[in-house]
């Protein structure tokens, strides 16, 4: 089976990557992240991926096009339902990627990360399934998280500390200057429950 995932960064894909590899899925790489925010965090998330590139042989597609503006334009005055918008540009971005280049299935990383929500990238997902006639390949990743970001460690990968929008960055610093939460990543800000709905780590 020929595979487009949609890499949010490096420590998300490396656990879903290395699992459906194993497998003998031919997995290819698509960056595609316009709502990160600073763009020096853009970059050092996009100079991470490239890496993981070139260490495991990866093939990787970037859309490399900073769209920082249309999506805040998209998400302002809607904050709280920015996750739903976020996960769908990315996602039908990825399926027209898929269909074009005529793969079996695509997918996202975002699945492996408890800090999103999963339910909601499943129904976008099959929504985007039925909208292009490309299957959407779900599985829940997050059993191997821990794992994907001790071998991301390992390979010394850029590691982010927020979930990428300008609003989780707010949410996480406001917290840590009040002293709610702790100024390094262990389980995102405050150890908030991973529900999906705040913004925190990948």
């Amino acid at each position: 089976m020929k595979l487009l995932m949609h890499i949010c960064c490096s420590n998300c894909a490396v656990y879903p990557i290395r699992t459906l590899q194993q497998r003998g899925i031919d997995v290819k790489g698509f960056w595609f992240n316009p709502n990160i925010h600073p763009y020096i965090e853009y970059k050092n998330r996009l100079d991470a991926l490239r890496k993981l590139e070139g260490l495991w042989g990866l093939d990787v597609e970037y859309d490399d096009s900073y769209g920082l503006t249309e999506f805040l334009r998209n998400v302002v005055f809607h904050e709280k339902d920015r996750c739903a918008y976020c996960y769908a540009i990315r996602l039908e971005r990825t399926v027209s990627m898929a269909w074009e280049s005529k793969a079996d299935a695509f997918t996202t990383s975002l699945l492996v990360s408890p800090y999103q929500n999963i339910d909601m990238i499943k129904s976008i997902g099959f929504d985007l399934q039925e909208k292009w006639g490309v299957e959407f390949h779900f599985e829940d990743f997050r059993g191997g998280y821990g794992e994907g970001r001790r071998i991301a460690k390992e390979m010394n990968l850029y590691s982010q500390k927020y979930c990428g929008c300008i609003y989780s960055e707010m949410e996480r610093y406001k917290e840590i200057c009040r002293g709610e939460g702790p100024p390094h990543i262990k389980g995102g800000p405050g150890n908030l429950a991973p529900t999906g709905k705040r913004g925190t780590i990948g």
